[in-house]
């Protein structure tokens, strides 16, 4: 929005043509998402205690979670309402790619949602039946993947860029449409799996999304994208806002939502990270390298995964409890040094994914 404001006063104050720097609308975002987080954070918190808005905590759950019961939840609305802020501010609002990644934003936001309300205000633990919360995110997947499909102009948009792999680009065709919707279904409810302790989940989404800036700023930049051998997707560039307003919004929710939490996200929170990570890493090419970057998220649903398999064919649990986080809390791990730990695991998988760039 106010880059077309910019654009129009620049012929009066030659001051504005900074507006068309994307490494200042990238700064700017991401400050003015977290501005936003700080500032209406308390607020929100205050409103969700006073509308008794409280976390419902499952009887299956660790023992020591049980004090964390009343917590407010529901405070990815916060993240929510200022990555889009955030957006339609400083991004360039002709851009496809901005309005599509802002769609699965609010529509797996919305699945989160209804969730979040079946959960605090009906006192339903289990919150949305599972059929129906797949059912919706498929619907939202699918149309993002055909879309997208339909869209595609280039060789490249379609392809399928392997790690550390030189002059290898696979056509996908129609398959395309498939992975899309599994990446995008897939990170989110990854997400939404990690999001069981104070600060685990947020701070790895903030992790992977500043790097996803950096790989979008290269896919976008013809002279990078050339250097780097990496796909040049010109619309890609703008995605560098999305993924900054998502680094200030993490940010500034962390603020409230470190241990102990005074609040937090919500599968309206969880839900929409993971899928706009999953979105944005499908427009920028670098699906398998989310897959390197996420691998906090990969490590939890497969512990799930494990878990379940193992106890229905063989009638033993491979953890104490899943998902994996739990495991070393039953353990005896105290919960900030599962948080710390993971945290410094993300930072490693995410300095191994932004390698990828180079060594080729």
């Amino acid at each position: 929005m106010l880059v077309w404001l910019s654009e129009y006063l620049t012929q009066y104050y030659s001051f504005f043509n900074v507006f068309s720097y994307l490494t200042f609308r990238a700064i700017v975002s991401t400050l003015t998402a977290l501005i936003i987080s700080l500032y209406f954070g308390p607020k929100l918190i205050r409103f969700l205690q006073n509308m008794q808005v409280g976390q419902v905590v499952r009887d299956d759950g660790p023992e020591s979670h049980l004090v964390k019961s009343g917590t407010p939840t529901m405070g990815g609305l916060l993240i929510l309402a200022a990555i889009m802020v955030s957006v339609l501010l400083w991004a360039d609002l002709g851009n496809t790619y901005v309005w599509v990644v802002l769609f699965v934003i609010s529509s797996f936001g919305l699945i989160g949602f209804v969730d979040d309300y079946r959960k605090v205000i009906r006192k339903d633990p289990n919150g949305l039946i599972a059929r129906w919360k797949y059912f919706w995110q498929t619907v939202a997947g699918l149309a993002t993947a055909l879309f997208l499909y339909s869209l595609a102009q280039s060789p490249e948009e379609t392809s399928l860029l392997i790690p550390f792999v030189k002059d290898v680009l696979p056509q996908l065709g129609i398959f395309y449409v498939g992975m899309t919707y599994f990446v995008i279904v897939g990170t989110s409810n990854a997400v939404n799996l990690t999001d069981g302790l104070d600060g685990l989940a947020i701070v790895p989404t903030i992790m992977v999304a500043g790097a996803f800036a950096i790989f979008a700023y290269m896919t976008g930049h013809a002279n990078f994208s050339e250097y780097l051998n990496i796909p040049h997707i010109a619309m890609a560039s703008e995605l560098v806002i999305v993924c900054t307003a998502i680094v200030g919004a993490g940010l500034g929710f962390l603020w409230f939502n470190t241990y102990p939490a005074q609040v937090f996200m919500g599968d309206v929170g969880s839900l929409s990270l993971g899928a706009a990570l999953g979105v944005i890493a499908v427009l920028v090419r670098q699906e398998l390298v989310l897959f390197i970057m996420g691998g906090v998220f990969v490590m939890e649903t497969v512990s799930v995964i494990l878990q379940v398999g193992s106890y229905k064919l063989r009638g033993q649990r491979i953890f104490r409890m899943a998902p994996i986080h739990h495991h070393y809390e039953l353990k005896g791990w105290p919960e900030p040094r599962v948080i710390v730990r993971f945290w410094i695991i993300s930072l490693v998988l995410v300095l191994i994914g932004l390698a990828t760039l180079k060594l080729r």
